[in-house]
């Protein structure tokens, strides 16, 4: 792989990630526009890495809190950390109902998944999801101090539906936070969070392909490259995103999201693959 077309794979994941669009159908449809189709989802969970350690690097205080809370409460049982402990676990009963059914659904996560037409689907259903949670549900005032097990139980089956390309994990935890519930900002916050232990363990499920045959054909240097364009870009958009919740919509991803369904469905072709 030419290292222009390494650096535009790292931009587009990073760009991506945090963003309710699908970050991994948009890799996707780089390899078919670049004439790749890697088997499996291999290089996506590689460059999925570079965004995880850019969500840990921009989160680092409130993860350490969080980490430092749960086993300071299980120490002393000191009421100052409560909802630090009750946060983490949720966030470890979420990751593990995601692991599950992950491994339930990966079965069906085969390359019949990456073509152009099932990728426009989901882009489509994901945009149905953020238009439903924008028009129709208002938003909830619970903090992370008024969760519930029942709310990470939800946002982990939501969360596990993201396996398949074209259905956006960010998207996903965020719209079922969301209706839940959960105000903006603490589903924004949960939903970040949500990613580590998410992205890590599906990088486990597919270290051997990572370091196999997936760095012989695409070469050290892409691969390099890649992931470092995957981790500043993934900073950059999860600035952007934080900042742009603020006082923007979901409705504009919505649309973007239909639009580059119509684009991909109409104009996007299957490409055999490379190796």
């Amino acid at each position: 792989m030419p290292l222009f077309e390494a650096l535009i794979f790292g931009i587009v994941q990073g760009i991506t990630e945090f963003l309710p669009i699908s970050s991994t159908a948009h890799i996707i449809i780089t390899e078919l526009l670049f004439g790749y189709n890697f088997p499996g989802l291999a290089f996506e969970i590689y460059l999925h890495i570079g965004s995880v350690f850019a969500v840990i690097l921009y989160f680092r205080r409130e993860l350490w809190t969080v980490i430092r809370g749960f086993f300071l409460y299980i120490i002393n049982k000191s009421a100052a950390y409560r909802v630090h402990f009750f946060f983490g676990l949720y966030i470890i009963i979420a990751t593990v109902i995601t692991g599950s059914m992950g491994l339930i659904l990966k079965n069906l996560v085969v390359d019949v998944f990456k073509t152009p037409l099932f990728i426009a689907a989901a882009l489509a259903v994901t945009g149905t999801a953020l238009i439903i949670i924008e028009r129709f549900r208002e938003y909830g005032s619970r903090t992370e101090e008024k969760m519930t097990f029942l709310d990470s139980i939800i946002v982990g089956l939501g969360q596990a539906i993201a396996v398949l390309p074209g259905i956006s994990r960010s998207g996903s935890t965020l719209v079922f936070a969301l209706w839940v519930g959960l105000e903006r900002d603490t589903a924004v916050r949960y939903s970040f969070l949500l990613a580590i232990p998410a992205i890590l363990g599906s990088s486990v499920l597919a270290v051997r392909d990572v370091s196999g045959a997936l760095w012989g054909a695409i070469g050290t240097g892409p691969m390099v490259v890649s992931f470092l364009a995957a981790f500043v870009f993934s900073l950059v958009g999860i600035v952007w995103l934080i900042d742009f919740l603020k006082r923007g919509r979901l409705l504009y991803f919505a649309i973007y999201c239909y639009i580059v369904a119509i684009l991909v469905f109409a104009f996007v072709p299957e490409i055999p693959p490379t190796f």
